[in-house]
């Protein structure tokens, strides 16, 4: 029988054992890694994922040492006493026919705790600026002695690792060594730096490499969903001619087509994909059953994954809030099928009429519009944000699986609710908040829904009042055509726009940025004094504020709304009176609860029975991680 995907699914021979496909589960911490009571949730969260079918899971940083911690008390495997908990996880895997690989990543100058240590004043982590990486490059090594100073004394503690490790484990192990291929800062390794260092590691034992990209303070986005899919492709496949030894694409990879691609084109070897495992940990199953349009793909959003980490939260993940939390999320068919009306197709109605399905409840889902998606409809038209679109899709083909009555294009009152169902959850979603203020009725005013729904004119110079996450998203939407219909941003204008060397020709992998185009003059103004932006996620946040600001927006803090009239915008800022000249203005200055038919509904059933969730429980910034998170673990309970 031929698979959809021949490259992806073929097995690759290492020798002395095979991969049963070319797809590894990538490194994510996860902050279940770092406490000894997490280890059984560990456990459980890879044994998922190799039971999806992936090839090879490499774990989350593990230190050698404590030294190498990234944090007080983070994981690290020094002796016998922490082997137990290792040998759980590991055991959980190949219990499902997977195999796993432990990465062993010394945090270097990245380590946030008194202890840690620096070149200066078993994957082996050696790119993204830890330990290894930072031996490597002259940015940070300044050290005079054998192992600093040349390249060749730069590379030798890399080298010096994998040789000693390969004397360690003998023959038939696999040493994963996780190169830097693109560093993408300035004084980083160039070219033939990364292939000699490459080739060294061959001969010293390396069984695979995998291709790292960027540094952490990099200012360039490599993962985020601003990036094109497998954008950095073109540097796995630079390397690949240059070794005898498999090589690993990373970086933006989400589609089992991408994957395959990338794989029969000779790019690469294998694929490697972290948060698409969090997203679904099915993936690879999926795309062997020919069932890619069933996959739960990862969106790159970073607010439910490595914001959480970042915060000191465990890593979950937004369209998949189970990840990380298989043996405590789930949800078992019910003994008493209910008859449940969801009220709304936003996120937070669509999780929960596809988990209350699946667990028998008769579900009908109502929504006045007449295609299911929200608030999704609109992020999927912003630049940057058309992975949204899979989300929808996704929850479409859900819907029709679970076997959701769909009545879409009709508004549902609060009668036939009381009557016709056992429980109604609200998920109505949020009605946009007007601010008083004078000449706010005036006709250059409009919504954000007016311009990202209804795609009404907008003139050329245009103040937005409201920085927050809407605020930026309408700021972006206008920078491009403004239409919604715009394509995705394609991979050379997106290495042209970050000032990133495809020829690789340039140190580090970087060159001046191409210079942007400016269709709108554009204000974006907030009431708060504190910077613009600031309350934008922590990994993503500086993306739009760096686009925002090359594309010459004016964000200002502070500001005091006197009036709209035909001049533009009055305002104050630090005191003084000024004109925004402008011809639109667009609020987006926060949103509440649309709470109609809750409230209509209130003493028609038991309370127990109504359940309001998502934008229509709690409106603030408009957050899709926590709709879909209390669609799911309300349906998880219904009973």
């Amino acid at each position: 029988m031929s698979h959809p995907y021949p490259a992806l699914l073929s097995p690759l021979s290492l020798g002395f054992t095979t991969l049963k496909n070319r797809v590894i589960m990538g490194s994510m911490h996860t902050g279940l890694e770092d406490r000894k009571a997490d280890y059984p949730k560990l456990a459980a969260y890879f044994a998922e994922r190799a039971r999806g079918g992936v090839g090879l899971i490499v774990t989350g940083g593990i230190a050698p040492n404590i030294a190498g911690w990234l944090g007080p008390f983070a994981g690290k495997l020094t002796g016998r006493r922490e082997l137990a908990r290792h040998r759980l996880v590991t055991d959980a895997v190949h219990a499902e026919g997977g195999k796993i690989a432990l990465q062993i990543l010394h945090a270097g100058r990245y380590g946030y705790h008194p202890l840690s240590v620096a070149p200066s004043a078993v994957e082996i982590m050696g790119s993204e600026g830890y330990l290894i990486n930072q031996f490597l490059v002259e940015h940070v090594n300044r050290r005079d002695d054998a192992w600093g100073g040349s390249f060749e004394n730069r590379s030798r503690f890399a080298l010096e690792i994998v040789r000693r490790v390969r004397e360690r484990v003998g023959s038939e192990f696999i040493i994963v060594f996780r190169l830097s291929v693109l560093d993408l800062i300035e004084s980083g390794s160039d070219w033939n730096e990364v292939v000699a260092l490459a080739q060294g590691l061959e001969q010293a034992g390396a069984t695979v490499l995998n291709c790292g990209i960027g540094w952490h303070e990099a200012r360039i986005p490599t993962i985020a969903t601003r990036v094109p899919r497998a954008a950095f492709s073109f540097a796995t496949e630079a390397l690949k001619p240059a070794v005898s030894i498999p090589v690993v694409a990373t970086n933006r990879i989400n589609t089992p087509e991408v994957a395959n691609d990338l794989i029969a084109s000779g790019a690469a070897d294998l694929v490697s994909m972290a948060r698409p495992f969090l997203a679904d940990a099915d993936f690879v199953n999926k795309a062997a059953a020919d069932q890619a349009d069933r996959i739960n793909t990862c969106i790159a959003c970073n607010q439910a994954c490595l914001d959480h980490i970042f915060s000191r939260q465990h890593a979950t993940c937004l369209v998949n809030p189970r990840a990380g939390r298989e043996t405590e999320l789930n949800w078992v068919p019910t003994r008493t099928p209910r008859r449940v009306a969801v009220v709304g197709a936003g996120p937070a109605g669509l999780a929960a009429s596809c988990v209350a399905a699946e667990r028998g409840h008769q579900v009908t889902l109502f929504d006045a519009s007449t295609e299911i998606g929200g608030q999704f409809n609109i992020a999927k038209q912003i630049p940057g944000k058309e992975e949204f679109r899979e989300t929808v899709r996704y929850f479409r083909n859900r819907l029709d699986d679970t076997g959701v009555e769909q009545q879409l294009g009709r508004t549902v009152t609060a009668a036939e609710l009381a009557d016709g169902f056992d429980h109604v959850v609200i998920a109505t979603g949020i009605v946009p908040r007007t601010p008083k203020i004078e000449g706010i009725d005036h006709p250059s005013v409009l919504s954000y829904l007016d311009v990202l729904r209804d795609h009404k004119p907008v003139g050329q110079r245009v103040a937005i009042i409201g920085a927050g996450g809407i605020g930026f998203d309408t700021a972006e939407f206008l920078l491009g055509e403004g239409t919604g219909d715009q394509p995705a941003q394609t991979v050379e204008a997106f290495l042209s726009q970050w000032g990133i060397d495809r020829t690789l020709e340039r140190r580090g992998g970087v060159t001046e940025p191409d210079p942007v185009e400016v269709r709108r003059k554009i204000y974006l103004l907030q009431r708060k004094d504190t910077a613009v932006g600031r309350g934008l996620g922590k990994t993503t946040g500086w993306i739009h504020r760096s686009n925002l600001k090359n594309h010459g927006v004016k964000m200002l803090a502070g500001v005091q709304y006197e009036r709209i009239d035909d001049q533009g915008l009055h305002v104050t800022i630090d005191g003084e009176p000024r004109l925004l000249a402008v011809d639109t203005v667009v609020v987006c200055a926060g949103q509440q609860p649309n709470a109609a038919l809750a409230e209509a509904l209130s003493g028609s059933l038991a309370e127990n029975r109504i359940h309001r969730i998502g934008g229509a429980l709690h409106a603030g910034e408009l957050d899709a991680k926590r709709a879909i998170q209390q669609g799911t673990e309300l349906a998880a309970g219904i009973d």
